[in-house]
């Protein structure tokens, strides 16, 4: 059956057939056009979204238009096959294509199309070479079709990552993503976030990022508050202790207060305004037993 009638797969991408035929027939009125009615093309298709049209209605001509962009600015065009590439990518499906087939190529289609709407894509990479190298070279297409695009990289200011975020299209790695994720979480306010909401995600190198890269969780943590000044003071107190306030163990290398130095160490930090509440053990002074157990030690 599969001699006779092909994958499944195979059946799928044929299936797709008279989407690109719709997509060659506009080649020829496009071909015609000048450079500036070629990039006018982004404003019109917006137009249209504003007035209803939805993405599917639009893929036959956008993706004719980035294909006439990408032959006058990089003389390349997209083959047909390459055509079936971007409608899997827009549709959210995985598209396998071996080494040197133009992956860099087909995400062009899928990326313009999903970044008409104006809230955002990004496309993730594997390294920091590649979303700079994908970001100058297929961004000659985008910006010649009136798109912002930028690129997310290390050492980046907040403003620059905001400004990277707000284009159209955004290149990065995964990692890059990710730790803007988190340090955005750890912010008190939204307007000192960086990113904005999430909209559509092309992955280059899917199984190395959701899957290999995937099984190393990325970790952060913020900044400490100075305690110091907490434990000096906690210190001066625990000083005026007399030997009877507390219990040595030489052999366990360990101290501990007794039942009255507790009781003492307690009315102490009453009155010095270092402790919550009456007991030295509630939850609220963990802090304050923490600098207490360094300072005996």
């Amino acid at each position: 059956a599969k001699s006779l009638f092909g994958s499944p797969n195979d059946r799928y991408a044929k299936s797709l057939n008279p989407i690109v035929q719709k997509i060659a027939a506009f080649e020829p009125t496009l071909q015609a056009l000048s450079d500036e009615q070629l990039a006018a093309q982004t404003a019109k298709f917006r137009e249209q979204l504003a007035n209803g049209a939805k993405l599917d209605d639009l893929l036959p001509e956008a993706f004719a238009t980035v294909r006439e962009a990408a032959v006058r600015v990089l003389g390349m065009r997209h083959f047909d096959v390459q055509m079936i590439g971007g409608i899997v990518l827009h549709r959210g499906e995985i598209a396998e294509m071996r080494t040197g087939e133009g992956k860099t190529l087909v995400a062009t289609l899928a990326t313009y199309l999903n970044a008409l709407p104006g809230d955002g894509v990004h496309v993730i990479t594997v390294n920091d070479y590649l979303a700079a190298r994908d970001a100058e070279w297929m961004g000659q297409v985008y910006r010649f079709l009136g798109l912002t695009v930028g690129t997310i990289i290390p050492n980046l200011t907040d403003e620059q990552r905001r400004a990277a975020y707000n284009s159209d299209i955004t290149y990065g790695t995964n990692n890059e993503f990710g730790f803007d994720y988190l340090r955005d979480n750890m912010k008190y306010e939204r307007s000192s976030m960086t990113q904005r909401a999430f909209a559509m995600a092309i992955v280059d190198e899917v199984d190395s990022v959701l899957i290999d890269e995937a099984r190393t969780p990325l970790i952060i943590s913020g900044p400490t508050d100075d305690k110091s000044e907490l434990y000096m003071s906690v210190d001066a107190i625990v000083k005026q202790l007399n030997a009877d306030d507390y219990e040595k163990d030489e052999k366990q290398k360990s101290i501990i207060l007794t039942e009255s130095g507790t009781e003492r160490i307690e009315r102490m930090l009453e009155a010095a305004g270092l402790l919550e509440g009456a007991n030295l053990y509630d939850f609220e002074n963990t802090q304050v037993v923490h600098h207490v157990n360094q300072s005996l030690r």
